[in-house]
């Protein structure tokens, strides 16, 4: 395995700015801006976002599958990478630059095109760009501290995504222009934090023979896999969760607490202390193992956005910026640990079959899960708020009010929950990690 020199550590890890830059964008305002400033009507809005994500989680296999089965001279992963980066800069301007229409079929149509495009562009970066991780190291400590670097770099991404957006839009006369200026400039962010990676990164020379398995038999053995679906489903019900808080948050400001703006300094509290905490959860980790960490992480966030939307009116504007806050030690682990436990799962499944190495198809399942949670989530927002008539810019009924609390607390709150019952099942510990690695070292 390539030695974990700074320059990896830090090549690799940027890369995740542009992607989360990409994950925050989507997850806390794009329905907002097909809402409110594309005019689309928000059941339409939901359904876009559905549509473009089940797109998306389509792709992520056939990426996964490809990928593991790649080989030129500048590796298996980095290609894909380039030009789906390439892609990013165009499809992310695109999609937030309204066509100029009203009809409300034809916006449709172009939404879930330019969203469409947009997702497979993000496949071919993120996807070579996961599987990367397990190529890197085989230490079960080390691939968390590296797992850290690229977290680090994902919150950075997280504060540009959601700090950076509404002064960029807001620094122009016209805010479907700044939309517009705001979507090339993230899709430039993606492409160059990407060209660092490939940069940065020298992905080691492969050369096992991958076997004549096809791609439906692959994914159903990967998918056979108890150990891998006992870290797969939380990862995706968490995702879940996360998503629709994520997507929820900015109508509570402007519409509950009338105050847009204290939106940004929400998240920058939130923010701050996912990114303080994350080198804590790490330490944290190697100490009580990575399971337990997570869920720990999990369970705070449970009851930080329970709080926040069923008592965030009592305790006034100041009072829930202070919870989202306290809400961030536990949305910390949710950055680090679930992606150093990728990994453990694919070194268990290379031993147990013959030293083939599937970290394409792992990866592309893992983000495929995550990207239907996203899906669900963004969708299950945008018919919630159709249910308790939501119709943006007037003053909202008790009823609408309802339906924006439980899209911030109780339907996220109840994903966690299942969620931690089923990680509680993992069975992968260092310790189990280390008699793995002994084991398949004794055959050899």
């Amino acid at each position: 395995m390539t030695e974990l020199t700074r320059r990896i550590k830090w090549g690799f890890g940027i890369g995740d700015l542009g992607g989360n830059l990409f994950f925050t964008l989507i997850g806390f305002y794009l329905l907002f801006y097909l809402t409110d400033i594309a005019q689309l009507a928000p059941a339409l809005a939901g359904t876009v976002l559905m549509i473009g994500k089940i797109w998306d989680a389509i792709t992520d296999p056939v990426t996964g599958f490809l990928s593991d089965r790649t080989r030129t001279r500048w590796g298996r992963r980095r290609p894909y990478m380039f030009i789906g980066s390439i892609i990013a800069l165009a499809a992310m301007g695109l999609m937030f630059t309204a066509p100029g229409v009203e009809n409300q079929t034809r916006l449709f149509i172009y939404f879930v095109f330019m969203y469409c495009l947009l997702n497979t562009a993000y496949t071919l970066v993120n996807i070579p760009y996961t599987a990367m991780l397990p190529e890197l190291s085989s230490d079960f400590d080390q691939r968390t501290i590296l797992v850290g670097y690229r977290m680090s770099f994902a919150v950075i991404g997280t504060f540009v995504g959601a700090g950076a957006v509404l002064p960029i839009v807001g620094a122009f006369e016209s805010a479907e222009a700044g939309w517009s200026f705001m979507g090339y400039f993230a899709g430039f962010i993606m492409l160059a934090t990407s060209f660092i990676t490939i940069w940065a990164i020298r992905e080691p020379i492969h050369t096992e023979v991958q076997g004549d398995t096809g791609f439906f038999k692959t994914y159903a053995q990967a998918l056979s896999n108890k150990i891998f679906l006992l870290a797969l489903i939380p990862w995706a019900l968490f995702i879940l969760g996360t998503s629709m808080v994520q997507g929820s948050l900015l109508y509570y400001f402007k519409y509950i607490f009338n105050n847009e703006g204290m939106f940004q300094i929400a998240l920058i509290f939130l923010l701050t202390t996912s990114l303080a905490f994350i080198p804590v959860w790490v330490k944290i980790s190697q100490r009580i193992g990575k399971k337990w960490c997570y869920n720990i992480g999990m369970g705070i966030m449970t009851a930080g956005v329970l709080s926040f939307s069923l008592a965030g009116e009592a305790v006034g504007v100041w009072g829930a910026v202070v919870i989202m806050g306290l809400s961030g030690l536990g949305l910390s682990t949710h950055y680090v640990i679930p992606h150093s436990i990728l990994p453990d799962v694919v070194e268990h499944d290379s031993i147990h079959h013959g030293g083939v190495r599937r970290e394409g198809v792992y990866a592309s399942l893992w983000t495929f899960l995550s990207k239907i949670g996203q899906a669900v989530a963004l969708a299950l927002n945008g018919w919630i708020l159709a249910l308790f008539n939501y119709t943006p810019d007037t003053a909202l009924t008790r009823e609408t009010i309802t339906g924006i609390k439980v899209i911030c607390g109780p339907a996220p709150a109840f994903f966690y929950i299942i969620g931690i019952f089923i990680l509680a099942f993992y069975p992968i510990s260092k310790e189990y990690y280390d008699r793995m690695i002994a084991g398949a070292r004794e055959q050899t």
